[in-house]
């Protein structure tokens, strides 16, 4: 099977279309059975087209493979280190944020926690520094 972008040159219309092969493609444009579906127009033509390459070498598989492992366990570092100095407050990120910023007398201690990207920004207008860390779920292979 072959895929061709197709153009109509009377409506202008680009398409896509599957033939059995090139010759097949060639054989209904001869028999002029190539129509435009929008204009029903018979002045079909052929675009001009790039091939798509996929080549992809076990090595870079398993460069990639490496790599995201990697990434992976350094996620976890950071994750593990947050979950052993930081309180855990769930949902209630945005409102202990705020407490903390806007009560001088509750402890400072970090928190970490669930916030919309809508909280987050709310947050960083009204001054309150927060970041978005990447997580990964324990369960995840």
């Amino acid at each position: 099977m072959i895929k061709y972008k197709l153009l109509c040159n009377d409506c202008e219309l680009k398409f896509d279309s599957w033939f059995s092969s090139s010759s097949e493609y060639e054989k209904l444009k001869k028999k002029k059975l190539l129509i435009c579906h929008n204009c029903n127009s018979e002045k079909v033509e052929k675009t001009l087209m790039a091939p798509q390459l996929i080549s992809k070498s076990k090595n870079d598989e398993k460069f990639d493979t490496q790599k995201y492992k990697k990434i992976k366990k350094t996620i976890k570092n950071y994750q593990k280190f947050i979950k052993d100095n930081f309180k855990y407050v769930g949902d209630n990120f945005a409102y202990e944020a705020r407490s903390i910023h806007y009560n001088s007398k509750k402890p400072t201690k970090g928190i970490y926690g669930k916030a919309s990207l809508k909280d987050v920004k709310e947050l960083k207008e009204e001054g309150i520094d927060t970041q978005l860390i990447p997580w990964v779920d324990e369960k995840e292979n």
